[in-house]
């Protein structure tokens, strides 16, 4: 899916940024343009790579829902 109509990003490659360790927006949009137009995308753009830095971090399921509790 299209996350950055402007300059063409998506949400493959925001994870594809994540994983290569894109820690921050500002980084995403320096990696890969995502954001660098209009700033629509940011916030959807955020919680992408947010979500898949936690995907990173705590990569098996029982991780992620002992650190919930």
């Amino acid at each position: 899916m299209y996350v950055c109509i402007c300059t063409g990003v998506t949400d493959h490659q925001i994870r594809e940024a994540a994983l290569a360790g894109c820690e921050t927006v500002a980084e995403l949009t320096m990696r890969t343009g995502c954001g660098s137009n209009c700033g629509s995308c940011l916030e959807m753009a955020a919680g992408l790579l947010e979500q898949a830095r936690n995907t990173r971090a705590l990569p098996l399921p029982v991780l992620g829902m002992a650190r919930a509790a």
